[in-house]
């Protein structure tokens, strides 16, 4: 017997009422789609803004003086004039992460083509703005003397002149923005498909739906295509008012596309979270379940860094799960304009991967329903 459409439905709506009657579980559709993106998006910033720097100036010179004053904002915050003594208690203290040190005579020795060398430290702990801003104190530097002194320094033998279709001015916001999204479309698939089966055990409604005429599978399917449909609408006004409106970074691609995309993801995690859930006994252990598993699908996605920096065992193994696939779709989509003809290999993936969670999330549930019986 086929399961019926009709059927599976209407226990879509009544658990798109009993979503309704959760305060807790909107609250966190809400805010996760909301104000999580904006405060993440604008906070967490991977290029250098208002860095602690310290110069050192053993030269006193002209040159030195434009040097110092190179150092702007928002890039870094006003330079502090330090003694040569004074940089390791102000490096070990963390006063500041860079400290630049001129020579003595360095604009002498610029004049007579010496090549002095000017010495740059740095507090490698605060990783992100250590590597990016030693090249840009680097680069600010040498634009700074080649303009000063351009008959004395021997100027750059290649001028590379870098231009972003998307993003033009690499902000780090306008890629955190779009991957926010993506993750916690992830997280919230998962932990509301799996929260509506332990929240029927735990109010003693599942005992209800084992003596009605319905299938196993219809209440599981029943239970996706509604958390699913929530979860495509939340992300769909999180892209259009808060990524586009709020923060203004551009949707290139298709719309439309991305939530094809979406809605066959969203199969894949909706059912690994019936599948979590089976095996939980209470919603703590649920969390507890969970936790890790977003944690993994999440990180090692290609959303926070890229997969060809991972092992080539983590890549492949990473390759079972759903989100790699969704995420080089989406950025494929969204940064870059993608249609189908290039995409279509991560969809037909999702679309493999989402079938077999909902077969392996099918017999699950419907062992743990007969268990109960």
């Amino acid at each position: 017997m086929a399961a019926s459409p009709v059927t599976i439905l209407r226990l879509g709506i009544k658990e798109l009422r009993s979503l309704w009657s959760d305060p807790v579980l909107m609250l966190l559709i809400v805010y996760t789609f909301t104000f999580a993106i904006y405060a993440v998006s604008t906070g967490a910033k991977f290029e250098v803004e208002n860095a602690s720097v310290a110069v050192v100036d053993e030269d006193h010179s002209m040159l030195s003086a434009r040097l110092h004053d190179a150092l702007l904002k928002p890039f870094f915050k006003k330079p502090v004039l330090i003694d040569a003594d004074e940089v390791d208690q102000a490096m070990d203290s963390g006063r500041f992460v860079f400290v630049v040190e001129i020579p003595p005579k360095f604009e002498q020795d610029v004049i007579a083509r010496r090549h002095p060398e000017i010495g740059l430290d740095i507090d490698a702990t605060a990783m992100s703005q250590a590597g990016n801003g030693a090249s840009y104190i680097q680069n600010i530097l040498l634009q700074e003397v080649l303009a000063a002194m351009p008959t004395t320094v021997q100027a750059e033998p290649i001028d590379l002149v870098m231009r972003a279709k998307f993003n033009p001015n690499l902000k780090s916001d306008w890629f955190t923005a779009v991957m926010q999204v993506i993750n916690n479309i992830t997280m919230l698939s998962v932990i509301l498909a799996g929260a509506a089966l332990i929240r029927e055990r735990e109010h003693g409604t599942i005992e209800h739906l084992l003596v009605m005429p319905v299938r196993p599978i219809e209440i599981m399917l029943a239970k996706i295509w509604a958390n699913g449909l929530v979860i495509v609408a939340a992300a769909i006004l999180s892209l259009l008012v808060v990524v586009e409106r709020l923060l203004g970074v551009p949707v290139a691609g298709s719309l439309p596309l991305f939530v094809s995309a979406a809605v066959l993801y969203l199969f894949s995690t909706t059912a690994l979270g019936i599948l979590i859930a089976t095996v939980s006994t209470s919603m703590a252990q649920f969390g507890l379940i969970v936790m890790p598993v977003l944690i993994v699908m999440n990180l090692l996605s290609g959303s926070t860094t890229p997969m060809e920096s991972m092992p080539a065992w983590l890549q492949g193994a990473m390759m079972a799960s759903p989100s790699p696939h969704f995420v080089a779709l989406s950025q494929a989509v969204l940064y870059r304009g993608a249609g189908l003809a290039i995409v279509w290999p991560q969809m037909a993936a999702l679309a493999i991967i989402g079938f077999t969670f909902v077969v392996l999330a099918s017999l699950r549930f419907r062992k743990a329903l007969l268990s109960m019986q």
